[in-house]
């Protein structure tokens, strides 16, 4: 397939699907007809209903349209449109070729997708390699795809984005003990996907340059 003639094609899906949508609202409009679909469900969240958009809306041009419409603005895994397809009504086997063609032709790339996913993650919320992984395995991607991405973050960054959380976080603990600060900043690394080892280093570090008691740490352990 070329890339004029697949042009053409999306074309095709987006004029439909935007005649469904302005007759879906005309309906409700004037209250001529329910709003709910063959199926009975509303037409906001229900499976398209391919018959009612005329011959040239397949369900291939729908679903052709689901896709770029989700992909508009933003990346998304390879499971992730399949649910979104599967929810419109989409026939399984329909959405499984369109899915295998929008890989063919790069607008679907789970590898790229868990690479762009960690770097965003950790940037805006120090997330470590634990919680990303957990993350991408909810986006559906294969725990191989996952590894091999994971594999790319540097320790040393991983280290420095826990040191920037706790010292974060301590500019709100003044006023709190040593020990129940030592609790919280341990217990928020823990949520971030850190391992108790590098979390309780990190935290006692930076305990002892703000001039807290970086002994706190190991009363604790004593205690348990």
């Amino acid at each position: 397939m070329t890339s004029e003639s697949w042009r053409g094609d999306v074309h095709q899906g987006v004029a439909a699907w935007t005649r469904q949508a302005r007759g879906a609202q005309a309906e409700v409009g004037d209250g001529t007809r329910s709003s709910t679909g063959r199926s009975g469900r509303r037409r906001g969240g229900a499976p398209v209903d391919t018959e009612a958009l005329g011959p040239d809306a397949d369900p291939e041009s729908v679903a052709r349209t689901i896709l770029l419409d989700q992909l508009t603005g933003r990346a998304r895994s390879r499971h992730e449109l399949a649910e979104k397809l599967a929810g419109k009504g989409v026939p399984d086997d329909v959405a499984v070729r369109m899915l295998d063609r929008f890989e063919e032709i790069g607008l679907i790339d789970d590898e790229a997708f868990a690479r762009m996913w960690i770097s965003g993650r950790q940037s805006a919320k120090g997330l470590a390699r634990r919680a990303l992984a957990q993350e991408l395995r909810r986006k559906g991607i294969a725990d191989e795809v996952a590894r091999d991405a994971l594999d790319e973050v540097d320790p040393a960054d991983e280290e420095e984005a826990a040191r920037a959380l706790v010292r974060r976080k301590l500019r709100s603990l003044s006023r709190v003990d040593d020990v129940t600060a030592t609790r919280r900043l341990v217990g928020m690394l823990a949520r971030k996907g850190y391992g108790p080892g590098l979390a309780h280093a990190v935290v006692r570090e930076e305990l002892a340059g703000a001039g807290r008691d970086d002994d706190v740490l190991g009363d604790l352990a004593g205690d348990e």
